[in-house]
């Protein structure tokens, strides 16, 4: 028994381990995309979805999986799904790409903050989710920061919004798939695949020799700059809690927060250290909701296996 145990310690080490790597990999890619910003972000895109597919086709086909993308898209409904998941995965990835072109990595990250009560709000509209006390706290604070930001700024942060609304839609889509993580996002990219192609070669700076060879070899690695996290996040969720998961991953935006402050050299203004505060506050609200309720739950399901053994 204790074997065993040490053995599972051990797993769930390696689960911390790989999800704090992939968020280290999503928090640091504005310095990656800050490398590609003399490229229209469309075409980084575009170049993100083809070598992206290119990066996953070989992972499947080296695990012999490519006919279940094959096998995914064959059915319709099934193919609608992905559809709708690949169209707001491309905005996500989009918006994400035009933030950092255009120097404005603080609001993206500010964006991937949000997310988290994004996806609370569309728990309780879409699933019925009950929210509790707190969470509604949290979901107030959140919305009191945004509009802090839109009163003194004088506009309402849209890019994270955008970032955050996004990819709680899309979190949404997944639900309703019952396929892996790996074959859903090649799926995805296969059917923009076409997209991006001509893209590429009607628009694209590239397709004309403008870009250079180093251009083309940083834009080559969106394709396992896109796939290694999704994989080490594949690896973690099936042996960490959701409530670890969920709290490590507010490592992405804040290291994105600090590419842009201090890297990237964006103006922190009055407002951004008013709102940002407050929804950092929003997420330890949240944070310590869902610890509380992940750890009632654990309680719950041990008193059950306990009393059925008895």
């Amino acid at each position: 028994m204790a074997d065993k145990g040490a053995s599972n310690m051990r797993d769930d080490q390696k689960g911390v381990l790989a999800i704090i790597a992939a968020c280290t990999v999503w928090g640091l890619s504005p310095l990656y995309y800050a490398q590609v910003s003399h490229v229209p972000p469309l075409e980084v895109l575009s170049y993100r979805g083809l070598w992206s597919l290119a990066f996953f086709t070989l992972i499947l086909a080296i695990q012999g999986r490519l006919s279940e993308v094959r096998q995914a898209l064959a059915k319709p409904r099934q193919m609608l799904i992905i559809l709708a998941g690949s169209v707001m995965i491309a905005a996500n990835w989009f918006g994400f790409i035009y933030a950092i072109s255009t120097g404005q990595g603080l609001e993206a990250s500010l964006g991937y903050y949000i997310f988290p009560l994004v996806a609370v709000v569309i728990g309780m509209v879409v699933f019925g989710e009950v929210l509790r006390r707190a969470q509604w706290v949290a979901v107030g604070l959140a919305a009191i920061g945004v509009a802090v930001l839109t009163i003194g700024l004088g506009v309402a942060p849209w890019i994270a919004l955008g970032l955050a609304g996004t990819f709680g839609i899309y979190g949404m889509i997944k639900k309703h798939l019952d396929i892996g993580p790996v074959v859903s996002v090649t799926a995805e990219v296969v059917l923009l695949a076409p997209l991006a192609v001509l893209w590429i070669v009607f628009y694209g700076t590239g397709a004309g020799g403008n870009n250079d060879l180093a251009t083309h070899a940083i834009l080559a690695l969106s394709g396992p700059l896109t796939a290694s996290p999704l994989i080490l996040f594949s690896f973690a969720a099936r042996r960490v809690r959701m409530a670890t998961i969920g709290l490590v991953q507010y490592l992405n935006p804040t290291l994105q927060f600090g590419c842009a402050a201090l890297i990237m050299g964006e103006v922190v203004t009055r407002w951004h250290a008013i709102a940002f505060p407050i929804i950092w506050g929003a997420l330890i609200v949240y944070s310590v909701s869902l610890w509380r309720q992940d750890k009632a739950a654990a309680k719950s399901a041990s008193r059950a296996a306990t009393s059925s053994t008895t």
